[in-house]
């Protein structure tokens, strides 16, 4: 059963399922509140692979409100200190370690494993595998501070290789987007930023790197965006929550982005300005991304103030829909017509050994000449937490002819020749379902 953390301006909750349509309140009993702050968003992984989850939990800023305002000018239009984050410092960022059992609850540890990052304003944080060693690293987004990759030594310790790694970009990051958008096997990384800034595209290096036999852990970035038609197209947008998710089920990795302002409404100052979203088709490593939204439904016609966005199948007809989350409006869900088109195939994983959801395990399906690679819980975004039921888009192909999972406790399962166009269940160690 899935339970449910909300991150607050205040003190976060947590709520426990109890399997029948209700939760219960265990914020206190589970050590996950009491901590006063400017909360972000969340990230779950097991990042010491002891078979339970732990939490990182992205602080903003030290808020305090200021009856008299300042004002700046930005881009033409008259910011408000309290709309500026550059006013306030940085709040930290939490680590919460699962200690095994409901009794024992969670202890904070943020400090003591390196990953407080005290100078960053966090908005999204991304639990990946990035150097392929078998254990979770984090990368987080930062507002207008240096993002930062922080590699797992896999002994509750971590290392900030952000410049090492190319990384330490600073810019107004709010979204994470972690992906193999271009089919050669390792993770890349796309980032949604403020007005005027670009996004981000940073395409790993590591095949590059190994085929040039370069140190195995090794880890370099390089951001690809203008290239690759991602970098110039947002310069007048604020980017927040967003994915990386095969649309059109092709076999390659396309991008959603929610965008929406910071910036007062002139006449009406109680509103922000609404932007419109943007749907960005992947045509291959070659050609890169183009936006499609002008061609892909009423929804990108229209202009909001867009925040969070979740992803998955909600309606399990073989494509992927978006939930998204508007400031002060409604919450859209907008479902995908026609992506269902191609063949898919779904993986569900439940871990034994490993943690339940098999958050952090890594898939990689091959379909022909063509070949995929996932980690589950990669993505996590803006305020927002995706399915956790992989999906694989598949082109012409009607069938798989592998999907090896490698959990997180080190276990290996292959699985051969499936049928296109189903939900393949597969639980730790056993046959699937």
């Amino acid at each position: 059963m899935v339970d449910l953390f909300v991150s607050c301006y205040g003190e976060n909750v947590f709520y426990q399922n109890n399997g029948n349509g209700t939760f219960t309140d265990k914020t206190k009993k589970t050590r996950l509140g009491g901590l006063k702050g400017f909360w972000e968003s969340a990230a779950w992984a097991d990042f010491n692979r002891d078979g339970f989850l732990d939490l990182y939990v992205c602080g903003y800023v030290k808020y305090a409100y200021q009856e008299e305002q300042q004002v700046t000018l930005q881009y033409d239009v008259e910011v408000p200190t309290s709309l500026n984050p550059s006013a306030f410092e940085p709040e930290r960022n939490l680590l919460y370690r699962n200690n095994g059992h409901a009794e024992a609850g969670f202890t904070e540890m943020a400090e003591k494993a390196g990953v407080a990052n005290l100078q960053g304003r966090s908005l999204s944080a991304a639990w990946c595998d990035f150097d392929e060693d078998g254990w979770p690293d984090l990368y987080v987004a930062n507002d207008v501070s240096d993002n930062v990759m922080f590699r797992n030594l896999g002994n509750e310790k971590f290392e900030d290789i952000s410049h090492a790694a190319w990384v330490a970009d600073y810019r107004g990051a709010m979204g994470l987007g972690v992906g193999d958008w271009e089919g050669d096997q390792d993770m890349d990384i796309f980032i949604t930023h403020w007005i005027a800034q670009e996004n981000a595209l940073y395409s790993n290096l590591r095949s590059q790197l190994h085929e040039m036999k370069t140190a195995s852990n090794a880890l370099r970035f390089m951001d690809e965006a203008d290239r690759f038609g991602l970098g110039q197209i947002a310069l007048d947008f604020i980017g927040w929550g967003t994915a990386f998710c095969d649309y059109d089920n092709d076999g390659k990795l396309d991008l959603f982005v929610v965008n929406g302002s910071t910036f007062q409404q002139k006449e009406k100052p109680w509103l922000l300005e609404p932007m419109s979203y943007q749907l960005f088709w992947n045509r291959g490593a070659k050609d890169g991304f183009y936006e499609v939204g002008v061609v892909s439904g009423e929804i990108f016609q229209r202009k909001y103030v867009g925040r969070g966005a979740a992803f998955g199948d909600y309606d399990n007809d073989g494509d992927v829909d978006v939930f998204v989350v508007e400031n002060c409006g409604p919450g859209m869900l907008l479902r995908n017509d026609g992506g269902n088109q191609n063949h898919w195939l779904k993986a569900q994983l439940e871990g034994r050994q490993s943690n339940r959801q098999a958050i952090g395990a890594r898939l990689r399906l091959v379909a022909g000449e063509s070949a995929q690679i996932r980690q589950i819980g990669a993505q996590a975004s803006y305020c927002s937490q995706n399915s956790l039921i992989e999906h694989f888009g598949l082109g012409n192909a009607a069938k798989v002819d592998t999907l090896e999972i490698i959990w997180p406790s080190g276990l290996r399962q292959t699985l051969q020749n499936l049928a296109a166009d189903q939900t393949v269940k597969v639980i730790e160690g056993e046959n699937f379902l």
